[in-house]
């Protein structure tokens, strides 16, 4: 059983008290077996009056209330694990960084956790069945019929053990499956993300047929796991098989030698498939839900990633003791950089290769070089979305690593290449992250030039945007995104991610202007390619395949 799910079912009160119900009705249900078989034996071979067929049917109505009432209980546990699980998963997408891909998130907190249901619902009952039920069984044939008791002890076992050796194919094709679609899952959703940045540049039809190509894998991948849980119904279902006649025949022959008298002869025949079919249930169960299972496994990785993983630094921070503030410095703190190396995983490369940089305070630093160098990996080392693996980042000799996170974060503005604006206010959307007044709002709009286009919205700044900003230029989302940082007056660092790209030369010159008010008294890194920002830089770095170029001025001389 899962270990995780188990943990956190009994931490959480309401999903414990239904799942304890749940199974006490299972496990009532199939106790109630034993009554009912003595009963319909009795009544059928004579030993006990017609009378005895009530008591026979308000056993067998009570099996249909408890099996009602352990499905209500179930939906019900599984209900309130799902939602306590998605809290726990989403919780931490703040502290999950862009190391981790939204749309596979997606998928996993959806369509992922959603697959728990089969687990909840059928497998978790089906094993407390399976442990109790059977033995109650085996206990009574040995009262009623030695050998047939014997038979059933011998062949019991079979089920299990030809169960287990199918689950470990099962598990594995299962997880291949779960790869495939969320996989699918993910790309789908951040190519309609990205769909017109695609039309754009004519790659609609080319990831077209990417998505092509991942929907066939994980159809092929399922069709493996349904073949697989096909072939487990057949060996489950021929061994129950093979061991009832192995029970059936012997009795017969002794039934009609006179060995064996009529009652005991149907007792038995009654009970003993009651003592394989909890098992073959549970085996059967345990198929249909390994996908849950697997999405299980895969939230718990990212709510608490085994040890020694790589993971965001936050992930991390929120499993440890809580720690003292650091205490902020009354300037722009030195940063300094030691042969940090940072590897994401699953790639061999390392994105940052033993970079050793330092940052004055109060200096203003354009990062430069080409797509994949590096460039946007050194500032979400910054923000500690990711944690070097090798060498430390110092915060004016504090390494990073023991900071407090959320202090550390009070003193960082960070405007990244392309803003996420919600669907509320300019406002709102202006002060996210914030406790700015109306006054100090419109300051900051002031500053970042968003009044230029705020002014001419039918409710000013009290206009609704759409999701991502929708009905906003990319120069108007920009500005957007820097009067957030106009916002955070108390920020002594400032971390911007290419804000010019993809922008007309109008939007640039205002991103740029508002940009130069921005540092003044900051430290500012600047991640850039367009000559009007890196102008803005006293120094110039260059990184190539995540490894650092000796510097160059950025003043009085063009960036090489």
């Amino acid at each position: 059983m899962h270990k995780d799910l188990l943990r956190l079912a009994r931490a959480e009160r309401s999903v414990r008290l239904h799942l304890a119900c749940c199974l006490a009705a299972a496990v009532a249900a199939g106790l109630l077996v034993l009554v009912q078989a003595e009963l319909l034996a009795g009544v059928l071979s004579g030993r006990f009056a017609v009378a005895a067929l009530f008591p026979l049917a308000l056993v067998v109505a009570s099996r249909g209330l408890l099996g009602w009432a352990q499905g209500v209980l179930a939906g019900r546990a599984a209900t309130a694990l799902k939602s306590a699980l998605r809290r726990l998963l989403l919780g931490r997408v703040e502290g999950l960084g862009p190391a981790y891909r939204s749309g596979e998130l997606v998928t996993l907190a959806g369509r992922g956790l959603d697959a728990l249901d089969p687990y909840l619902t059928g497998y978790l009952p089906s094993v407390a069945v399976a442990g109790v039920v059977p033995l109650a069984v085996v206990v009574r044939l040995f009262v009623a019929d030695l050998a047939t008791a014997v038979i059933v002890v011998l062949t019991l076992p079979l089920i299990p053990i030809f169960g287990a050796l199918v689950g470990w194919t099962t598990r594995a094709v299962t997880e291949r499956q779960w790869r495939a679609l969320s996989r699918l899952g993910g790309h789908f959703l951040d190519v309609v993300r990205g769909l017109p940045t695609l039309r754009a540049f004519g790659r609609a039809r080319y990831q077209a047929s990417v998505i092509r190509e991942v929907a066939e894998a994980h159809r092929a991948a399922t069709m493996r796991t349904l073949r697989v849980a096909f072939l487990s119904s057949l060996v489950l279902e021929l061994v129950a098989s093979l061991s009832l006649a192995l029970v059936a025949v012997p009795v017969g022959l002794r039934l009609l030698s006179g060995s064996l008298d009529l009652g005991t002869a149907l007792l038995v025949l009654l009970l003993a498939p009651e003592a394989y079919l909890p098992l073959r249930a549970m085996g059967t169960r345990f198929h249909a839900a390994m996908e849950g299972v697997a999405a299980a496994d895969e939230a718990f990785a990212v709510i608490a990633p085994p040890k020694g993983s790589q993971e965001p630094e936050e992930a991390r921070e929120s499993r440890r003791p809580a720690r003292p503030a650091t205490a902020v410095t009354s300037g722009p703190p030195r940063i300094r950089l030691e042969d940090v190396t940072v590897r994401y995983p699953g790639r061999e490369e390392a994105a940052l290769d033993r970079v050793s940089l330092v940052i004055e305070p109060g200096e203003r630093v354009a990062i430069v070089g080409p797509s994949g160098a590096g460039k946007s990996t050194l500032l979400h080392l910054l923000l500690g979305f990711v944690a070097p693996s090798e060498g430390r980042v110092l915060a004016d000799g504090a390494d990073l690593a023991g900071l407090d996170l959320d202090e550390w974060r009070r003193r960082l503005a960070f405007v990244p290449q392309r803003p996420h604006l919600f669907a509320t206010s300019v406002a709102d959307n202006i002060a996210l992250g914030s406790a700015a007044t109306p006054e100090e709002i419109r300051a900051a709009a002031e500053a970042a030039q968003v009044a230029e286009f705020a002014g001419a919205l039918p409710r000013g700044y009290d206009t609704p945007l759409g999701e991502r900003g929708a009905n906003l230029s990319a120069g108007q989302r920009q500005r957007v995104a820097l009067a957030r940082a106009f916002c955070r007056p108390a920020a002594q660092v400032l971390l911007l991610d290419e804000p010019t790209a993809r922008l007309d030369g109008r939007s640039e010159a205002a991103i740029v202007a508002a940009t130069r008010r921005l540092a003044e008294g900051r430290t500012a890194i600047i991640v850039a390619h367009r000559p009007a920002m890196i102008d803005l830089a006293d120094r110039v770095v260059r990184l190539d395949g995540g490894a650092l170029v000796p510097v160059v001025p950025a003043r009085g001389g063009e960036a090489r």
